[in-house]
Order: C-alpha cells, then sequence, then structure tokens
C-alpha cells in the first residue's frame, strides 16, 4: 500500500511540540532536624512533621486537540491519591485533570486549561501493515524528555498481560501493534506514529529482558473514548450481562465439554452468571450455555466475546450461535450500555 511519506526528522519536529511528560507527585510526612547531630548521639529529638509534595514517577501523553486535551495510558495515572500534572516541550507547566480512565481500553484522557496548543492527528488504523516504519516519543525513564525511537511493526493483534510499576496492577491488553521501536518505563501514553505523520497507537508495554520487544494500543480504540466522552460527557462500552470462561482443549477434557472453544456462562464467586435485568437475561441466555461465535465472529482465546463486544454499538443487535444440552441455535440479543 503507498502511503505519502516524510523524512523521519520532518515527522519528529512536526510531533514534538504536542508530546508532553506528565509527572507524578504525592504529599509525603518530611521530619526534619533542627541541627547537625553529633555521631555519639543518644536519645530522641522530635520535631512537627511537615507535608512536601515530591515526584514519585512519570509517564507520557499527547495533545490531541488545540484545547488542551490529552490522551494517555490509563495505568499512568491509576493512582488515585496522587497529584498529576503537564510539562509541554517547551518546558512550560500544566496542572492536569484527569476527565475520565478507560479499564478496557487501557485509556485515560486528560485535560490543561489553554487554547492554541499543537495537537497530533489519529489515523485509521484497519491500514497498519508488517514492516510498515514507527516512530515512538516518550519520556523515556521518566527522566529524558521526548525520546525518539523508530523501528518497524513487527507484529499485529498481540495479546499479553502487562503490569504497572507504579501500581502493581496487572491487566489483560489485547490486539496490540508490537514494535520493535526502543520503549523505555516512562514512554508509556506516548504516541506511536506512522511515515505519515499521524498517531496510530498509544506506546504501552516493554518487555523486561527481551531486545527490541514493545507494545502499543492501536488508536482506534482510545479514539473512539474521545469520541464518546465530548459527545457524551462519558465513555460508553457495549454491555451483554454475562460471566463466563472461555473455553479451550485443557477446559474441554477436563470438564468433558462439548466443544473447545466458545465462551462458557458460569458465576462466579462475585456475582451471577447472568445479570439481573441486563441484555443477556432478556434475551434467554442461561447458565452454561456455551456461546460459540457473536455477530459472526468464533469465539476463542485470542478473540474473546469482550474482544467482539467492544466495537459494537449500543442499540444494535446481533446473532449469538449457542450450544445448550448439545444442540446449536441462535439467539438475537440487543446490546446494552454497561452500568
Amino acid at each position: 500500500m503507498q502511503q505519502e511519506s516524510y523524512p523521519i526528522t520532518k515527522i519528529v519536529k512536526m510531533a514534538l511540540p504536542a508530546v508532553v511528560s506528565i509527572v507524578i507527585s504525592k504529599h509525603h510526612n518530611i521530619q526534619k532536624l533542627p541541627f547537625s547531630l553529633p555521631l555519639k548521639f543518644e536519645g530522641s529529638l522530635q520535631q512537627p512533621l511537615k507535608r512536601k509534595k515530591i515526584k514519585v514517577g512519570g509517564g507520557s501523553g499527547f495533545l490531541v486537540d488545540e484545547k488542551g486535551t490529552i490522551l494517555t495510558n490509563r495505568h499512568v495515572v491509576a493512582d488515585s491519591k496522587a497529584d498529576y500534572s503537564v510539562i509541554l516541550n517547551n518546558g512550560e507547566k500544566y496542572p492536569a485533570q484527569i476527565l475520565v480512565k478507560d479499564p478496557i481500553n487501557d485509556t485515560a484522557i486528560l485535560k490543561i486549561e489553554g487554547n492554541n496548543f499543537p495537537f497530533l492527528k489519529l489515523e485509521d488504523t484497519s491500514q497498519i501493515e508488517l514492516g510498515e516504519t514507527v516512530i515512538a516519543i516518550g519520556n523515556a525513564l521518566g527522566m529524558f524528555q521526548n525520546t525518539v525511537s523508530v523501528g518497524v511493526v513487527s507484529g499485529l493483534s498481540r495479546n499479553i498481560i502487562a503490569g504497572s510499576t507504579l501500581t502493581g496492577e496487572k491487566a489483560r491488553l489485547r490486539g496490540l501493534i508490537q514494535t520493535d521501536a526502543a520503549v523505555n518505563p516512562g514512554n508509556s501514553g506516548g504516541p506511536l506514529i506512522n511515515i505519515r505523520g499521524k498517531v496510530i497507537g498509544i506506546n504501552a508495554a516493554m518487555v523486561f529482558g527481551a531486545e527490541n520487544i514493545s507494545f502499543a494500543l492501536p488508536i482506534t480504540g482510545p479514539k473512539k473514548d474521545l469520541e464518546e466522552f465530548k459527545q457524551y460527557g462519558k465513555i460508553i462500552h457495549p454491555f451483554l450481562g454475562v460471566r463466563y470462561i472461555l473455553v479451550d482443549r485443557n477446559l474441554q477434557e477436563k470438564w468433558g465439554l462439548p466443544q473447545d472453544y466458545g465462551a462458557l456462562i458460569i458465576s462466579e464467586p462475585q456475582g451471577r452468571a447472568i445479570v439481573p435485568n441486563s441484555p443477556a437475561q432478556k434475551a434467554g441466555l442461561k447458565e452454561y450455555d456455551i456461546i460459540l461465535e457473536a455477530n459472526g465472529k468464533k469465539i476463542t482465546p485470542d478473540n474473546s466475546l469482550t474482544d467482539i463486544l467492544i466495537p459494537l454499538k449500543i442499540g444494535e443487535k446481533i446473532p449469538l450461535k449457542v450450544l445448550r444440552s448439545k444442540k446449536e441455535k441462535t439467539i438475537m440479543v440487543t446490546i446494552g450500555e454497561r452500568p
């Protein structure tokens, strides 16, 4: 596929003003002694504690409009007890307001006050190809602002379990872009840019102990979040209302299931298999049904029911191929909105 391209240096000069560093700060109690103590000081000396804000981490982000709207990873701003500020390429610093977080797409939308900010345009990621050139920009290690690295798209639709170095929480990320462009801690939330100078992904993770393996979230999900927030003031997630586990060959053999794929509807300690008054209940789904296909797409560990639901619109009617008591049937369901 032929694409209009620019020299790497031109793309970097265009993009740098729109890439920001995100500073994470927290208040800590500090106790200072009023004088230097001798080496053989015995006893204790008490002084009132003072609260001081100190930097505890950093990440990256990028402006997506002239009004100060910023996209980043949710895990960059996951600590609700921290304060966040944004530093632009020119050194200007702004307090950042977190507008919304999306745990499904690992996206967060931030806002800084002002106008006429430089910003990056978002690409249609449906045409991403293996081997195409990409540029990653971010606040490497939380210290080296606007670090630039260049590589290629080396894989598509990757699934990984990523952990945050700040909060320790883990999340399963699906459908990722794999690249060999160098990404370091602190790069999370920065843009992955193609040779047309548009954002195709948000740098999200690296593999410790491996070389030239990094991952970015395709911009499709964050772009949808951004559009929904601007239109509705919130992020809208499609909702079916079932709890399930994905079936594979091991589970089939262990439980004697008739299929080695699909989503087995089953209750969990956290709640019922079918959420009351949900689209699933209204459509007549039952516990121990196995949903084999949703909207014509086969459900597998690499293409879960959640993955299939994400791009759907609220109110859209789709067919589910369901296995119940070893008999297949088609059930129509109307997609709802996640509460």
